[in-house]
């Protein structure tokens, strides 16, 4: 395709920003195949901080494929937009402009810079380490490019998967059409996952200016979700997910990965790399991921521009149990308070008046902006870029126990001993009884409250795969409206419907349109069926 072939002879565009991570700091490097570069180790490191340039994209990072999530019953468009609507309503065009469209190309010029790696890399003349890490992230980062988009866009008939470009395939050929499966995919991915695993350094391993760089159980929990998604194809596949999972559940000494003991005060700056992360996209307060600002309040009530897009649904709130923590740290409901920019609002009341459709927003990720000292110090003073130092969490050890949990409960069946251990541990930390039967209702749910509103997992890919869109879409979605008194103080909420019943196909929508400018470069990339 046209943009393969740009993309193989494009110089990458570099910036400067300051950042915890020399890494975050990079330079453009030169042609692939260039006489002059492929040369040094300074080379290689070039091209290694350029693995990381699609993270301040805010198509990629910020709405991007949230967009597509924004479709499940967790969430409502906060701000009222026509395009945004489509695709929740499944109505989404090929030409749609949102920025969903922005992912396509990202991430394939993404896998060819790690095929660069993997073409040019084992013959330069250095040390065998450089070569192994290099590689490793290469392996990496084209797994994780393919992982990104795979369950959106690919499936195991009819459409088939997404295009399979490597380091062995020529130039004239990589306007490659789809493989008849995504499983095609999934197979590469979990080989590239194995790779890096093998290649690249435990966390413990790494220089703390090295943080945020791809590690060993990084790779093996993405080779696990990988798994997870084809088993919905074939059920051979929740081996797979068993045997990574025990990679990251067996790690010990300083690579021991444990759940954080408190959720409410997980998701802070302080641990970003506690012994639950697994991997992250990290930014500070000049550029980095945009996602955290994309919700909250529309504008911040004059105090920070954050942007409104994406809200929690009632659906959502009563998905937790009656003391649950996990709803106070991930929704801020009405009457309830909130530091923000060093100011306590009490959501909702007053002159903190919600405009968001549901009534009520997510406090999750909230925390960069808590202090009044916080503007260019822990989020940007640029309020259109809503970067910070909170880091956009991918995965994290809490979604390794449900991932083996789940292959176990539908490989083995419900009621299975090691699933309830499992669950009982997330169930603890959420201060609930440990009383789950480890049922295929109670992961899903317990799956559904943990991992709400994060960047990834997509609870919409949840639902897809495991067969429940078309009746759980065919009912509205409810919010709340706040009632005050007569002195402007709460009252109480009255439930109201915000969005109507949507049809969803389960043979066409179970994938999204590949974008049209993106099928319009090439004379083999074929359109999924219905759009």
């Amino acid at each position: 395709m046209k943009i393969y072939k740009g993309i193989v002879l494009s110089i990458l565009l570099g910036f400067s920003i300051c950042g915890c991570t020399d890494f975050l700091q990079h330079e453009p490097y030169g042609l692939q195949g260039s006489v002059n570069f492929w040369k040094t180790e300074a080379d290689v490191q070039k091209v290694l901080d350029a693995f990381h340039e699609f993270t301040y994209k805010e198509g990629v990072t910020g709405r991007g494929l949230m967009w597509f999530e924004n479709c499940s019953d967790n969430l409502v468009t906060g701000r009222p937009q026509a395009e945004a609507a489509q695709i929740k309503d499944f109505q989404m065009s090929a030409s749609n402009g949102r920025d969903a469209k922005d992912n396509w190309p990202y991430m394939f010029q993404l896998i060819a810079k790690a095929n660069d790696v993997l073409r040019n890399v084992p013959g330069m003349d250095v040390s065998e380490q450089v070569k192994n890490t290099a590689l490793g992230q290469a392996y990496f980062y084209r797994a994780f490019a393919y992982l990104w988009l795979a369950p959106f866009y690919g499936d195991n008939g009819p459409n088939g998967g997404l295009p399979v470009i490597t380091e062995k395939t020529p130039t004239q050929e990589l306007d490659q059409p789809r493989p008849a499966s995504v499983l095609t995919n999934y197979d590469r991915i979990i080989a590239d996952m194995r790779m890096a695993g093998e290649r690249l350094p435990y966390f413990s391993q790494l220089d703390m200016r090295d943080y945020g760089r791809p590690h060993k159980a990084a790779a093996w929990a993405f080779a696990a979700r990988a798994a997870l998604y084809a088993a919905q194809y074939d059920a051979k596949y929740y081996h797979t997910v068993i045997e990574f999972c025990d990679k990251v559940m067996g790690m010990d000494g300083a690579d021991k990965r444990e759940l954080y003991p408190d959720y409410a005060g997980l998701f802070r700056e302080e641990n970003n790399f506690c012994r639950e992360y697994l991997f992250s996209l990290l930014g500070n307060a000049i550029e980095g991921p945009k996602f955290h600002g994309m919700s909250f309040q529309n504008k911040g009530w004059g105090l920070y521009n954050t942007w409104g897009y994406f809200q929690p649904t009632l659906e959502l709130y009563k998905a937790f149990e009656e003391g649950d923590v996990r709803r106070g740290a991930t929704i801020l409901f009405p009457n309830e308070h909130i530091k923000f920019v060093g100011v306590d609002v009490t959501y909702a009341v007053g002159r903190w008046s919600s405009e968001s459709l549901s009534g009520m927003t997510f406090r999750k990720f909230m925390s960069p902006w808590e202090e009044s000292d916080c503007i260019g110090k822990t989020v940007s003073s640029n309020m259109d870029n809503a970067s910070n130092v909170l880091g956009t969490v991918l995965i994290r050890y809490a979604d390794i126990l449900l991932m083996k949990a789940e292959a176990l409960i539908w490989s083995q069946g419900e009621g299975n001993a090691e699933a309830k251990t499992l669950l009982n541990m997330i169930r603890k930390r959420a201060g609930l009884p440990e009383n789950t039967g480890a049922t295929k209702a109670q992961l899903k749910n317990e799956r559904r409250c943990e991992l709400a509103f994060e960047f990834q997992p997509s609870r919409h890919i949840d639902l897809v795969r495991w067969g429940d869109a078309q009746s759980v879409y065919a009912k509205p979605l409810h919010g709340v409206k706040t009632v005050l008194k007569d002195d402007d103080t709460f009252s109480h909420v009255e439930e109201i419907e915000i969005w109507p019943a949507r049809n969803f196909n389960p043979k066409v929508n179970h994938v999204f349109p590949i974008p049209s400018a993106e099928v319009a470069k090439s004379k083999r990339l074929e359109q999924n069926l219905g759009y």
